[in-house]
């Protein structure tokens, strides 16, 4: 019942910058997290950041100081802005919805590809 559709990958320089946006097919003004994960092939899943509903945010420490989450309810969207990148940063980026109703239930975009060259 929901999709979350990520965009903004890409091929990008050292140094460089992206922005990811992720669209949710539902209302997300009361979920509790939206965050984006990545994942290199033949390593865990990391969290990158997330945002709860009230505004709270974490970050990676890899990636603090470099990258900004935001959501804007009003749209059903979260965007990470992305500064600075290095090659490490190269990966395929997931939008993620963290629902608390009932249970903790986590939804998952298909992935953006994310490539920083040196």
């Amino acid at each position: 019942q929901v999709q979350l559709v990520e965009s903004g990958g890409g091929l990008v320089q050292a140094g460089g910058s992206l922005t990811l946006s992720c669209a949710a097919s539902i209302r997300i003004f009361s979920i509790n997290f939206m965050g984006w994960y990545r994942q290199v092939s033949g390593k865990q899943r990391e969290l990158v950041a997330r945002i709860s509903n009230g505004g709270r945010t974490n970050y990676a420490d890899s990636v603090k100081g470099r990258f900004t989450i935001s959501r804007d309810n009003a749209k059903n969207t979260v965007t990470l802005q992305m500064n600075s990148l290095k090659p490490e940063d190269t990966a395929v980026y997931y939008c993620n919805l963290e629902s608390w109703s009932t249970q903790t239930i986590n939804y998952w975009g298909k992935g953006t590809l994310v490539t920083v060259s040196s």
